[in-house]
């Protein structure tokens, strides 16, 4: 049963991984059509923040909002996802002024929140009208990107922590 037409998850998708994929099927039994809002798609209008040291750096970002969008997609795909329930687009979290550009009106953001960035966001979110509903309080995080990002460093083992089709699209990367 869904209780708001459009629903909304957010992220950097740096890369898109196992807890991220929970995360959108957890919003998308809460609504109609789910928007997932890609994070600081454009490294030029990333902004650094006191609730997040690292979101902002270079190294933290690693993949280009495509390959981000690919990931979702790919994933989707592979999760028999109906495309028609899910839209993809970049969200500025950084620029609220304008959110209402990317999000239609009446949209319930879903959010877990597991430290004071999420948190901060459920907040700003909510100051500026909007719904927000959190997911799983109380939940523990047991996938981070930063560790997959590590991983892919240091030629350790990633793959687990992603998605199949995650994979395919971060060894599929030239270079």
């Amino acid at each position: 049963m869904t209780s708001a037409r459009y629903g909304m998850i957010h992220g950097r998708f740096q890369p898109f991984h196992n807890g991220h994929l929970e995360y959108l099927k957890l919003a998308l039994e809460r609504c109609d059509t789910l928007i997932v809002g890609i994070t600081n798609p454009d490294p030029m209008q990333t902004r650094e923040d006191s609730a997040s040291e690292h979101r902002h750096l270079a190294e933290s970002n690693p993949f280009t909002f495509f390959e981000r969008l690919l990931m979702v997609r790919d994933t989707l795909v592979e999760e028999r996802i109906a495309l028609d329930r899910v839209v993809v687009t970049p969200f500025p979290v950084n620029l609220p002024d304008r959110w209402r550009y990317y999000l239609p009106p009446g949209v319930t953001c879903y959010l877990r929140v597991f430290s004071a960035w999420e948190q901060s966001k459920a907040g700003r979110l909510a100051d500026h009208g909007y719904a927000v509903e959190i997911l799983q309080p109380g939940a523990i995080k047991e996938v981070e990107a930063t560790e997959v990002r590590r991983r892919l460093r240091e030629g350790e083992n990633w793959r687990e922590l992603v998605p199949p089709a995650v994979a395919r699209v971060v060894a599929a990367r030239p270079g």
